[in-house]
C-alpha cells in the first residue's frame, strides 16, 4: 500500500486529491492546522490519518511533530495547502508577506525536511501545487507571487539535492482553479466568481495522480495546467 501526507485537505484540490486517493485505498495521512480541523476530516476520511501542524508557524513545525506519531515512510509528499492576499507593493504590510511567504514556502520547506527520512526510504515523490503566479506575476500579485516563486526555487534545488536518494521531484502549476481561494480573489479583484469558467480542482488531482503513478523510467517534473477552451 502506497502511504501519503497532504496539505490543504480541507477543500479544493487539496480535497479532490485526498477523495481520489482514499477511493483507491491508499494510506493518507493529511496534515491540519489543529485539533478541531483533524476531527472534521477525519469525518470526511474516516480511514485518514492526521497529523496537526501549523503552517502559519513553521518555526514550530519540527515541535509539534516530535509530541505525534508521524509516518515511517511516504511515497509521497504533496503540498496544497495555500494562501493570498492581493495588493500593490507600496501597500502591502509586513504581517502579509511574511504570513503568505509562512504558509505558501517556509512551511513547505520545514515539513519536506522533516519528512525527508520517511521519503527516502520509500524513494518517493514530493509534489509542489504552485500557481501560474509562481512563473510570472501581475500588478497587485507581488506578495503572492514572490511566496510562490520561492517554491519554485525550492523545488529545483530539492529535486538536484535529492537524486541521489531516488526522491523525485514535481511542481505543478495550475491556472485559475474552481476553489473557496478562487472566490476570495475574485472578491478582492472586485470581479464576479464564476466557476464553470475555471479548472475542476479534480482535473488537477488527476494530473498530480499522473505524476504519482509514473513508473521509475520516466519522471515528471513540471506540468502546467490552464483552464480549456
Amino acid at each position: 500500500m502506497t502511504t501519503h501526507l497532504v496539505t490543504g485537505a480541507g477543500s479544493g484540490i487539496g480535497a479532490a486529491l485526498a477523495e481520489r486517493l482514499a477511493e483507491r485505498g491508499d494510506d493518507l495521512w493529511l496534515l491540519v492546522r489543529d485539533a478541531g480541523r483533524a476531527a472534521q476530516l477525519r469525518e470526511r476520511f474516516p480511514d485518514a490519518r492526521t497529523l496537526v501542524g501549523d503552517l502559519s508557524d513553521p518555526a514550530r513545525l519540527s515541535w509539534a511533530f516530535s509530541h505525534q506519531s508521524v509516518p515511517p515512510q511516504l511515497d509521497s509528499l504533496i503540498h496544497v495547502a495555500g494562501v493570498v492576499e492581493l495588493g500593490a507593493v507600496g501597500e502591502t504590510p509586513v504581517a502579509t508577506w511574511q504570513h503568505q511567504l509562512n504558509v505558501n514556502a517556509v512551511s513547505p520547506a520545514e515539513l519536506t525536511r522533516l519528512m525527508l527520512p520517511a521519503l527516502r526510504t520509500a524513494r518517493g515523490r514530493v509534489v509542489f501545487v504552485n500557481s501560474g503566479a509562481g512563473l510570472r506575476v501581475s500588478p497587485e500579485w507581488g506578495s503572492y507571487a514572490a511566496s510562490k516563486f520561492a517554491v519554485r526555487a525550492i523545488a529545483d534545488a530539492l529535486r538536484e539535492e535529492e537524486r541521489a536518494h531516488g526522491v523525485r521531484v514535481t511542481t505543478v502549476y495550475p491556472g485559475r482553479t474552481a476553489t473557496p481561494m478562487q472566490e476570495k480573489v475574485h472578491q478582492q479583484e472586485g470581479a464576479d466568481y464564476d466557476a464553470s469558467q475555471w479548472i475542476e480542482p479534480a482535473s488537477v488531482a488527476a494530473a498530480i495522480l499522473a505524476a504519482l503513478d509514473l513508473p521509475r523510467d520516466a519522471d515528471l517534473t513540471e506540468l502546467t495546467i490552464r483552464p480549456g477552451a
